[in-house]
């Protein structure tokens, strides 16, 4: 079947595939949305009342905001397709990752993301209403301010304790954690059996608790992919996002 002259290619959201440091590339977010990716981060410092996004503190620019690079665009598709990033798709996850004062920051970035509120997901202590568009704070975390919120419209991101001390999934729905943290396994030849049983328990643990769980730092990301997406890891971390892609595609539908 030809494509009308003109017409976009279709997208097909890929509910597993982050964009690893998605501001670094040459179209931040808008790569990753035509990939069809339902995850992207960005990094960000709070400079003069404004939440600017870069990956350290002296490559700050005030036109990179978190607002003009992420949150007016994703506003933008989800009033072009009918409530959702994804016309008829599944949720959007924005993880925002701060990169200095947790308290200070998260203040601002609470007042900006209540003018988004219509798209973001809510949280309160023991509720979820999911939205287009679902936010998970990453980095310095302010975890006790976020807890005492009444409502929220961010998530916390958690770690391998989490999985220990079983927080509440509407506070840290969401555990990621460092690779080389946890396996030896560097992606050659087959993972050992007692890490791929380890893998298996955590997947199995964080979604019993209602989390959804993703590791970075993949030591060969081609190898480790498969082995996370067979193994159910609900986000795959990718800086290739053609090559991701096409792994998630060819396993069958959304990923």
């Amino acid at each position: 079947m030809c494509l009308a002259a003109g017409a976009a290619p279709v997208v097909v959201p890929l509910e597993r595939a982050h964009s690893h440091n998605d501001y670094s590339r040459p179209r931040p977010l808008l790569d990753a949305l035509d990939a069809g990716f339902c995850s992207v981060e960005a990094d960000i410092f709070l400079v003069d009342g404004e939440l600017l996004v870069a990956h350290d503190a002296d490559k700050t620019d005030p036109a990179r905001t978190l607002r003009g690079m992420y949150l007016d665009p994703l506003r933008e598709r989800v009033k072009q397709n009918g409530g959702r990033v994804y016309r008829d798709g599944p949720p959007v996850t924005l993880f925002i990752d701060i990169k200095d004062d947790a308290e200070a920051t998260y203040a601002r970035l609470d007042e900006v993301l209540r003018e988004y509120a219509e798209m973001l997901t809510s949280f309160t202590k023991d509720a979820t209403e999911t939205r287009a568009v679902t936010v998970i704070i990453s980095g310095n975390t302010p975890r006790a301010v976020m807890a005492a919120q009444e409502t929220r419209l961010a998530s916390v991101d958690g770690r391998l304790p989490d999985l220990e001390a079983n927080p509440s999934p509407h506070l840290v729905p969401m555990v990621s954690m460092s690779w080389g943290d946890v396996f030896k396994w560097n992606g050659k030849d087959a993972m050992p059996a007692d890490e791929a049983a380890l893998l298996k328990e955590l997947v199995g643990k964080a979604h019993a608790q209602g989390r959804r769980i993703r590791f970075w730092g993949l030591p060969r990301p081609y190898a480790v992919w498969p082995v996370l997406r067979d193994a159910g890891v609900d986000l795959l971390n990718a800086d290739n996002l053609a090559a991701l892609k096409k792994l998630l595609l060819e396993g069958g539908g959304r990923g």
